[in-house]
């Protein structure tokens, strides 16, 4: 292991020949420490001994098992003194301080096993200024920028998607292709306004829980709530779907009516098929305290619906009892709409909400939320929806982002 060269050395080292702006900087083994063999060190220390100090940063050839900031990287002076101090101090901080974080990677993420005295060194020339991380989440950069400790007035560490300088995101675009995997990369901007890249992690085989929502969840236009002042719920959800239950009673009413089909249904088994939607309802309700209803089709199938009342006029006693169990459902529907504390569905449908339903006590816990998505997207929604394989039973998540669109998730 000990002539295996580290990640970071190779990638850095691959994207200097490319010319990228990477600063100058030498790789020293664990085996150049144990034989004292410093020849091509000292060789760099002397290009650099105005700046008086340079960067020491952790290079072992198994580093890249473990999750960034796990070794460190520190300020030294530039001779050969600093360098050994450096890297006896990195291995004193991963054998103190780090141990128990290195102890957990290797139980949970399946870290390696590392020996600490296999640990090499990349020496860089001190550069003054700030370091921004960046890297691809699903579909978008986000760059995380740290304080400048040397600057005596400075604000927190913060993350963005949009750079301060619109170069950081060509160059970060032009590494992660050059690399060819999704990577993170490491940038100082120096006081002149100078971007060097000091470090390229591959993060290809890292999940990310974002990753991980976006392969299960739905983004929809927007939500309506009085309350704001959670933006995530989970909730057991029904999924509604009455142009389906209609599509079912007219099926069975054609049964009905064909002479030939034997054996078929009578009036009685199309009103038993009304009851137990009617009772699955009921039941779902009794089960789950608080709930979501996913309107793939709520009471939008009017024509459907007259359709169905209407099928049996010509056997004037049936289509009356049939179209009196149907009025009867559209009441029953209702009723399990108003249990529901939260509504997803096109953006026509809403909670209507009377004065305690929006403003009394019970909404203080548990205010009615209402998300949707626009009219015109309504088809390529619900197609979303079932290719993800939402269904009656399942928990789903709803996480509010920054610009108030709920994005829907299936647990």
């Amino acid at each position: 292991m000990k002539n295996k060269i580290p990640e970071k050395a190779r990638l850095l080292e691959k994207l200097r020949k490319k010319e990228f702006n990477v600063p100058e900087f030498i790789y020293v083994s664990s085996d150049k420490f144990n034989t004292q063999d410093f020849e091509q060190l000292n060789l760099f220390l002397e290009k650099h001994r105005e700046s008086y100090k340079v960067i020491a940063r952790s290079a072992h050839p198994l580093e890249s098992g473990y999750k960034g900031g796990t070794f460190d990287s520190l300020e030294t002076y530039a001779d050969i003194g600093g360098i050994k101090y450096a890297r006896n101090r990195m291995i004193k901080i991963a054998e103190t301080s780090k141990q128990l974080s290195i102890l957990r990677q290797q139980k949970f993420n399946h870290a390696p096993e590392i020996d600490m005295n296999e640990m090499g060194i990349i020496v860089m020339p001190f550069v003054n200024g700030s370091s921004v991380m960046a890297k691809k989440l699903v579909n978008h950069w986000e760059f995380g920028y740290c304080r400048n400790r040397t600057q005596k007035v400075h604000s927190e560490p913060f993350i963005t998607k949009v750079p301060h300088d619109q170069r950081l995101l060509k160059l970060s675009e032009d590494i992660q292709k050059f690399l060819g995997f999704r990577c993170e990369i490491e940038y100082i901007i120096s006081t002149d306004g100078d971007i060097f890249v000091v470090q390229a992690k591959d993060i290809s085989n890292i999940e990310t829980l974002e990753e991980k929502e976006s392969e299960r969840s739905i983004r929809l236009d927007g939500i309506r709530r009085m309350r704001k002042r959670r933006n995530y719920r989970e909730r057991p959800v029904y999924v509604m779907d009455n142009k389906a239950f209609y599509i079912n009673i007219i099926s069975q009413c054609e049964d009905l009516v064909q002479k030939y089909k034997d054996p078929k249904p009578g009036i009685n088994d199309i009103i038993t098929s009304i009851k137990a939607y009617e009772k699955e309802l009921e039941s779902f309700a009794l089960r789950h305290q608080r709930f979501a209803i996913l309107g793939f089709s709520i009471q939008d199938s009017s024509e459907l619906y007259q359709i169905t009342s209407h099928y049996l006029e010509d056997w004037p006693e049936l289509q009356k009892t049939l179209s009196k169990a149907l009025h009867n459902n559209l009441y029953k529907i209702d009723i399990f709409l108003a249990e529901a504390d939260t509504l997803i569905a096109k953006h026509k449908f809403r909670i209507n909400l009377c004065s305690h339903d929006a403003y009394g006590i019970d909404t203080v816990r548990n205010p009615l939320w209402s998300a949707y998505w626009n009219v015109a997207r309504h088809n390529k929604v619900i197609k979303e929806f079932l290719r993800l394989g939402f269904k009656t039973g399942d928990t789903i998540g709803i996480d509010i982002d920054s610009e108030d669109r709920p994005i829907v998730s299936r647990h």
